[in-house]
């Protein structure tokens, strides 16, 4: 199953041109140097949405070419090269830059994040769990960092685990993108159906094109018994998303209670098509 909010987000680091200029005095008395570092600053920094393979390129002429002399810049260099690599969906890399980044300032919480997210992807989620776990004792008011490891968590079927964190992530930044959905989700899991529609209505009024949501809205009303809305949304989901296996999965089993053996046999038999275990996750989920 995919993760039902849309955690696993990389923490972004905030453009730091000042404090690199700062740190590199000996490139104010050449200007073509001067020129080329402050092109290198404004890549890594990702100014002017630029390519991932520029912000690479940028950040290493700075870490490679000893153009930063501060073991925060550095830090800050290495970690936006990561968050580069991440988001090439080079992992093995992203993490390597994070850990060096960790090593120049282990009091800083977002490399620790962002590092739990590249394992997250990578489906390494102990090592996720650990990185979150670092990062939020770093900095206990880290919103992204607790729904991220309600994320791993989710992924482990460790569902009380997510629904504290989610708790404890919308506390903090009730705002936070996915963490709604997220909890709704664990709470339909969980069978806190009342509560999990709640936070269902809520992620739509927010946001009404997330087919997860609509799919964890879904699960609520097929487990309450509401068949006929279970299929709508089931199929709101899959307009915005026709490969979302539960989706089909959950409307199959909605329109078999209705009695449509042609339409359900259809949607369970591209739902395993797409994911074979997908009735394992069903029956975990409480619906058989």
């Amino acid at each position: 199953m995919e993760i039902r909010a849309k955690t696993g987000a990389i923490d972004s680091l905030a453009p730091i041109l000042i404090l690199l200029l700062l740190a590199s005095p000996a490139a104010a008395q050449d200007p073509k140097p001067k020129d080329s570092y402050i092109k290198n600053i404004e890549a890594c920094n990702g100014l002017d949405r630029t390519s991932f393979e520029a912000r690479i390129a940028g950040c290493t002429a700075l870490i490679d070419e000893h153009q930063v002399t501060t073991t925060t810049a550095l830090a800050t260099a290495y970690s936006n090269r990561g968050n580069a690599y991440a988001a090439k969906r080079d992992y093995d890399r992203a993490i390597q830059d994070f850990d060096q980044s960790i090593k120049l300032n282990p009091t800083y919480s977002k490399p620790f994040n962002n590092s739990g997210v590249a394992y997250l992807k990578k489906g390494e989620y102990d090592l996720a769990i650990e990185a979150f776990d670092q990062a939020i004792r770093l900095n206990r008011n880290y919103g992204e960092a607790l729904a991220n490891r309600a994320g791993a968590y989710l992924k482990k079927n460790e569902y009380a685990r997510a629904a504290r964190d989610y708790d404890e992530a919308i506390r903090i930044e009730p705002d936070l993108q996915g963490v709604w959905n997220g909890r709704c989700w664990t709470r339909a899991i969980l069978g806190a159906l009342q509560g999990a529609l709640e936070d269902c209505n809520k992620a739509i009024q927010s946001d009404s094109s997330s087919a997860a949501t609509y799919d964890s809205r879904g699960l609520i009303y097929l487990k309450t018994g509401r068949v006929a809305a279970a299929i709508d949304d089931y199929s709101s989901a899959l307009r915005l998303d026709p490969k979302l296996a539960s989706a089909l999965y959950g409307r199959g089993l909605a329109k078999l209670k209705q009695g449509d053996k042609v339409g359900s046999d259809a949607d369970i038999s591209a739902a395993k098509t797409i994911q074979g275990n997908i009735g394992d996750d069903f029956t975990r989920y409480g619906v058989p």
